[in-house]
């Protein structure tokens, strides 16, 4: 309870007591008033203004549903997300520019010690609230599925497999009428985390065919390549022959991998990728409520999707601003409910999280701590929060 709300409270009943002496009447109910009818907390003001957001672009549409959704609830609050990709959009929070960040890869050890500044004195959270796999999309006229390994899919991305009718990739799919074409991978050219989720499962599962550290740049030279998610997919759709991995959800119109889990081809599926999440364990030794994983790539059970992007709210324990940290908790709250992660699998087909998730996102949100109102909404002479 804030210390405003406390001393309006204390005065209230201070107020109350006294009114019994004066009275003569000993311990009485106040006139006008039954035992069923005590006054209940004073209610929230209408959530108003305007809140950004930005960053990874794999959520782009799971967020287009939650923003819609939320303001159904909050029709006085506008919001905006711009998908420039996960870099940037923890560069732009941790700069203070946005009251919430998208990330398909927690923040550093090092961007946590950055974010006081942007946090009031606090420190930034990592939230994962959507669970995505990641797909391996290509382009060939009359073919839906193709299965590939690790191996193989590291080998077309480096440039060691060049053609669609390569043996290795014949190998898997001998009921499949490869064409003599020549393959063209499309890579991100922005800071992106579905980047770094990709080239981390190849270097956990292929290391001698991916030996590149994982990172959100592309770590070879050369090649195709394109901003975002809608535009590595639209790059794919234009060019027959072409593969690129991105985000599940935008590549519903184009062929998919099913990658190799131990001794079986998987493909994808949402119910797949949060299985991968539910078996991996969480980032020792960060900030109270983060709840940063560590993906488990080498799951070898078939019921597993392990090329999997788990995408994260990036939020601040602490908001100088009241009205945008009041924003936060309430979206937050929302985006892990049952009806917003409901909203966001019909729009995206994400995972919908655990409810062992929904609960410490929950918790997260609630500690939230508000330092004070925004001079236009304190009422003159009132106690701020924080004093």
């Amino acid at each position: 309870m804030s210390t405003s709300h406390y001393t309006r409270l204390l005065a209230a009943a201070t107020a109350s007591a006294l009114v019994v002496p004066l009275a003569g009447c000993g311990v009485v109910g106040l006139p006008g008033l039954g035992a069923d009818d005590e006054a209940g907390p004073t209610p929230e003001p209408a959530l108003v203004g305007e809140f950004h957001g930005a960053g990874a672009s794999s959520q782009e549409a799971a967020m287009e549903a939650w923003i819609s959704g939320f303001q159904e609830q909050h029709p006085g609050a506008v919001i905006s997300y711009d998908p420039m990709g996960s870099g940037d959009g923890r560069e732009a929070f941790l700069a203070g520019g946005t009251a919430f960040g998208a990330t398909d890869v927690v923040l550093s050890d090092e961007e946590m010690a950055a974010s006081g500044p942007a946090c009031d004195g606090g420190n930034a959270i990592d939230l994962p609230i959507y669970i995505s796999p990641i797909a391996v999309a290509f382009n060939l006229k009359g073919i839906n599925r193709l299965n590939m390994s690790s191996d193989v899919i590291a080998g077309i991305f480096s440039g060691r497999i060049t053609r669609w009718d390569d043996p290795a990739i014949a190998a898997a799919n001998p009921k499949a009428k490869l064409p003599p074409l020549t393959i063209t991978p499309v890579h991100r050219a922005d800071d992106s985390g579905t980047t770094e989720n990709f080239a981390d499962y190849l270097h956990e599962t292929a290391p001698q065919a991916w030996p590149h550290e994982p990172d959100g740049m592309w770590p070879l030279p050369g090649g195709f390549a394109a901003d975002g998610t809608s535009g590595v997919t639209q790059t794919v759709r234009s060019t027959p022959g072409s593969i690129t991995y991105a985000d599940a959800s935008a590549t519903s119109d184009l062929g998919r991998v099913a990658i190799k889990v131990g001794e079986e081809y998987v493909p994808y599926s949402a119910e797949a990728a949060a299985s991968v999440v539910d078996v991996s364990p969480r980032i020792e030794n960060r900030y109270e409520h983060d709840l940063a994983f560590v993906l488990d790539r080498k799951i070898d059970k078939p019921f597993a999707y392990p090329m999997v992007l788990v995408s994260y709210l990036v939020v601040c324990s602490r908001y100088e601003d009241k009205t945008k940290g009041r924003f936060v908790k309430e979206f937050v709250e929302y985006v892990a409910s049952t009806e917003g992660q409901e909203r966001a699998a019909g729009a995206a087909g994400s995972a919908v999280i655990s409810s062992d998730l929904q609960e410490w996102i929950s918790e997260a949100a609630e500690a939230i701590y508000l330092t004070r109102e925004r001079p236009e909404d304190q009422a003159a002479g009132e106690p701020r929060d924080g004093a």
